[in-house]
């Protein structure tokens, strides 16, 4: 299992993860999603490597820009 940690902007609310959630969720290979707007934090649990661009890319079409952070 692989862990990838996120940095988030502009995340303020429950809707604003839930967002995030279910794009990230629809990338192939990621098993667990933990998402916080009190953190502003983005941790994708994967079976393999998922690649970042996919990520960064689901985080956007979510509204939101994103970094990673680990």
């Amino acid at each position: 299992m692989s862990k990838t940690e996120y940095q988030v902007v502009g995340m303020t609310c429950g809707h604003c993860e839930l967002s995030i959630r279910e794009e990230v969720g629809q990338i192939l290979g990621v098993e667990e999603i933990e998402v916080s707007a009190q953190t502003g934090k983005l941790v994708v649990l994967s079976d393999g490597s998922v690649d970042d661009a996919a990520i960064l890319a689901a985080v956007d079409e979510a509204g939101y820009s994103a970094v990673r952070s680990s």
